[in-house]
């Protein structure tokens, strides 16, 4: 069983995320979108989205330092393991408890709002529950391992180093035989949700808006009314002379 979720699980999931990429980009163009349903409501989208959507930005990143930057390279700095954790915990709580906060208000809004509701597709309804699993149980493992409920559990020796093997295409999967459960049920979900991304509307955040902020300026000028009056009046398929 360890083999089959820490040594074949992941790429399983990896697979089918960069498959469905792949998929949606050749053959579902058109399906490539957010589903946006601002038109239906707005106030709630205004609050709910940029909480979920900076919240989870912070979530990511706090990942990627967690699992990827050994602890050898934070004791190169200076950095003791309690001030790591205390940094951590201090600043993942708060982007867990913005994001969590957005998700909640977006789904009152999507379960709540008539015609939100209509526009939803079942695949939401998986994504939003796979979703709100990983994070409830993010959460979950972050606060028994605050409290001492884990044992004194360090994931940066088992889980980050098990994390790391994986890219080497090796996975030491006999390192998460002693991680808690709370930890091994939000990485369960964790990988679910990246193989669910390509098939809901997920897929979106491939296709951020980067190049709006290097895009030309549109310039608008208002006309001089003198050059109006004197230029004769045409229809917009004819040609000026």
């Amino acid at each position: 069983m360890d083999l089959l979720l820490w040594g074949v699980l992941p790429y399983v999931c990896v697979a089918l995320l960069i498959a469905g990429t792949v998929w949606r980009a050749r053959f579902d163009r058109f399906g490539w979108t957010t589903r946006s349903s601002q038109l239906h409501e707005s106030r709630l989208l205004r609050i709910g989205s940029p909480l979920f959507h900076f919240g989870m930005l912070f979530v990511v990143l706090g990942h990627v330092v967690g699992l990827l930057i050994p602890m050898s390279w934070t004791d190169a700095l200076g950095l003791s393991d309690h001030a790591y954790h205390l940094l951590a915990v201090s600043t993942g709580a708060v982007a867990g408890v913005a994001a969590a906060a957005g998700i909640g208000i977006l789904l009152h809004r999507r379960f709540t709002v008539p015609a939100v509701r209509r526009a939803t597709l079942r695949s939401d309804h998986l994504m939003y529950a796979v979703l709100l699993g990983a994070m409830v149980l993010g959460l979950t493992a972050t606060i028994l391992n605050s409290t001492g409920q884990t044992g004194g559990y360090n994931y940066r020796e088992g889980i980050s180093v098990w994390f790391r093997s994986l890219f080497a295409l090796s996975p030491d999967y006999h390192l998460m035989a002693g991680a808690p459960l709370a930890f091994k049920l939000h990485i369960v979900f964790g990988f679910t949700l990246f193989a669910l991304i390509p098939y809901s509307r997920l897929v979106h955040m491939f296709s951020a808006p980067l190049a709006y902020l290097v895009r030309p300026y549109v310039v608008y000028r208002r006309r001089d009314p003198k050059q109006s009056a004197d230029r004769p009046s045409r229809r917009g398929w004819e040609r000026v002379s």
